[in-house]
């Protein structure tokens, strides 16, 4: 199992939806491409936030509306209950993904080892459009999604909108990993 954290400040708007994206991505990716003779990897993907203060509530009234917009069920969404990041889920988490460049700093400084602190990186980073002919983009502020609590509901469009742009080179950087520790297992 592939496991994937998604990372803001309360847990309740920005991380969520991307936990939310990202599940039903893999979801659809692990249906439409089975690799021949072989289970598709399972990839799970959770949130958190860096602070308690959300801690047990529901997610934010306007990302969850920006949620049922694009379709995803109701049932999950009511379900969903703010957490904070515990510094032991670096080891059970493949790759960290935060939503701005405090959060990205924050958790870089937690992670015990080296790594941890590799598998953090900003969920920005995969955005296609801002990819370099060298790669992803060194983390920095520009990166980062604003908090759109602070707003009205087209905050929460704005940021579902950069959150689901760098989806597909999640998927892409996450099957590359498989497909690599695949290999790697065939080779020995």
């Amino acid at each position: 199992m592939f496991r994937i954290q998604t990372i803001c400040t309360g847990n309740i708007c920005r991380s969520p939806m991307a936990q939310f994206a990202l599940a039903r991505a893999f979801g659809d990716a692990a249906a439409e491409r089975p690799v021949a003779g072989e289970e598709p990897a399972a990839v799970a993907v959770d949130s958190a936030g860096l602070s308690g203060w959300e801690a047990g509530k529901p997610m934010d009234k306007r990302a969850a509306a920006e949620l049922r917009r694009h379709g995803y069920p109701d049932t999950g969404i009511t379900a969903f209950r703010a957490r904070e990041f515990q510094p032991e889920w670096f080891a059970e988490r493949d790759l960290i993904l935060a939503m701005d460049y405090g959060h990205f700093m924050e958790l870089s400084l937690q992670a015990p080892t080296q790594a941890d602190r590799a598998k953090v990186m900003m969920l920005r980073a995969f955005d296609p459009a801002l990819q370099t002919p060298a790669g992803r983009p060194h983390p920095s502020a520009e990166l980062g999604i604003a908090d759109p609590w602070y707003g009205d509901q087209k905050d929460f469009e704005e940021s579902y909108a950069l959150i689901t742009a760098a989806v597909p080179g999640v998927l892409e950087y996450v099957e590359q990993l498989l497909a690599n520790r695949r290999e790697s297992r065939h080779d020995r």
